[in-house]
């Protein structure tokens, strides 16, 4: 289980700003247990990011949870690390696998990106996850988190989760 966190010197985040991985799992952990099953079930997952002129970018990108944190790391100066570094909202889809099965449902999560430049912080990650050198890395905070499944193959069940408010759970025909 992670320990710590990638940035003790934050580890509460206030609601308009976003929340950590390891509060929004103390607050919702039945949530938080299904989607990290579903980020750690395939390798690639889908991140949006805002272009300089406002348009969404989608890039392939590779997750990790680390201390306590939701992280992406990313090659120097890629376009989406650019776009991170001038508007930190971002969107991140799991990868939905194989065929149309939704196996734990489709998971998404929105929120802002902070880029991690403390030297401590990052030799955590390095030693962690052993990425290529150089690279970008980024925390997560939260600002949503949604998992979309089917019941009884009729309803369309939607459990979304905002900072400082309890999973709301809607059911949709």
């Amino acid at each position: 289980m992670d320990n710590g966190s990638l940035d003790k010197a934050d580890t509460t985040r206030d609601s308009r700003t976003g929340t950590a991985w390891a509060q929004f799992a103390a607050a919702e952990p039945a949530l938080a247990r299904t989607v990290r099953e579903r980020f750690e079930a395939f390798t690639h997952h889908t991140l949006a990011t805002l272009r300089t002129d406002g348009a969404p970018r989608t890039s392939g990108i590779e997750v990790r949870f680390v201390h306590g944190e939701l992280c992406f790391g990313m090659m120097p100066d890629s376009l989406k690390a650019l776009d991170l570094r001038r508007d930190s909202r971002f969107a991140l889809q799991a990868n939905q696998g194989p065929g149309t099965g939704m196996g734990g449902g489709d998971v998404r999560i929105g929120g802002r990106a902070v880029e991690v430049t403390d030297p401590e912080r990052r030799s955590a990650y390095v030693e962690e996850v052993e990425p290529p050198e150089p690279f970008h890395l980024f925390r997560t905070e939260l600002r949503e988190v949604v998992r979309t499944t089917v019941e009884d193959e009729k309803y369309l069940v939607l459990e979304i989760w905002k900072p400082g408010e309890p999973v709301r759970t809607l059911r949709r025909t």
